[in-house]
């Protein structure tokens, strides 16, 4: 079946990238989107059919898509605006979702996709871009059982972990924002232990060594508070990703009338480092908010 294939990854970030060169490496027929020219000559570089700023010249010959924009707005853009992509697939050609939206809006795309008669996976991914790039990120997913088993395919090649939320559109999604509230706030306070370390006067490869061996260490703080102590806030992940992330996690929940009080303080911080210029920073350079302490700097 895969030598058959095609399927077309749009946005070629971090994570579009890899999940695109995943499906190259797993032999499927794969074309990328990117308004970037130099991501889209990467992507034709690694063996792709062609790469490009659109999907229409080769829509007609793809099973699937998969979008991983930053958001809603450009999922919107990329299938229902000025040059809409939707028209021109076939029906019955499957849509993976797997940018960060919220529930309602993962509703609403797939409302749209339905008058076309395309069917819609609700499929945010988690993982980073090294686990992109091994084909190993976790999925998130809500949809039809017709939609899970035409994009088999690509979620072999992409994911290590696939869990099927259910049927319903939105259940993917909120999920994942479940997952952002826990990301942004160990973020935020691994940066806030680390500036409390530096403020005291300990060396922060010392306080690093302890929590990465210790009870209070977590993922993220092992990932990011490492970006720290390299002096490297070049953007693996933005800022302005957890403002945007950490923003549908708090929309999710006043529309739940639910408190959330960790996540709330993380928003602000992360709000506040965007205020200060850090936006579009590494989001570990929320650390940059607290004043009167000295990072390490870049080693050159």
């Amino acid at each position: 079946m895969s030598a058959q294939y095609n399927v077309c990854v749009i946005g070629l970030g971090s994570m579009g990238m890899g999940a695109a060169q995943s499906c190259i490496n797993a032999g499927l027929n794969t074309w990328g989107v990117d308004i970037n020219p130099q991501s889209c000559n990467a992507l034709k570089q690694a063996g792709a059919k062609d790469a490009g700023h659109s999907a229409i010249p080769f829509a007609q010959q793809l099973d699937a898509v998969v979008l991983l924009v930053v958001n809603a707005a450009q999922v919107n853009a990329i299938l229902f605006g000025e040059d809409a992509l939707a028209p021109h697939l076939n029906p019955g050609t499957a849509v993976m979702v797997s940018s960060t939206i919220s529930s309602a809006d993962a509703c609403q795309i797939a409302e749209k996709l339905a008058e076309y008669h395309l069917l819609m996976l609700d499929a945010p991914v988690s993982g980073g871009a090294i686990k992109a790039a091994a084909g190993e990120m976790t999925v998130m997913a809500s949809g039809s059982v017709t939609a899970f088993e035409q994009l088999a395919p690509i979620l072999d090649a992409v994911a290590g972990k696939v869990y099927r939320i259910g049927e319903a559109i939105g259940l993917g999604s909120t999920v994942k924002i479940v997952h952002q509230l826990l990301a942004g706030v160990h973020i935020a306070v691994a940066a806030e232990a680390m500036a409390l370390a530096a403020k005291a006067g300990i060396p922060l490869d010392t306080m690093y060594d302890v929590v990465t061996h210790a009870a209070g260490n977590s993922w993220m703080f092992e990932n990011r508070m490492q970006h720290v102590l390299d002096g490297d806030f070049s953007p693996k992940s933005a800022v302005d990703i957890f403002v945007k992330d950490l923003g549908l996690v708090s929309d999710t929940a006043r529309s739940l009338k639910f408190p959330l009080p960790l996540a709330s303080t993380a928003l602000n911080m992360f709000t506040s480092a965007s205020n200060a210029g850090f936006g579009r920073e590494d989001d570990s350079a929320v650390i940059k908010i607290f004043s009167g302490i000295t990072l390490p700097e870049k080693k050159q």
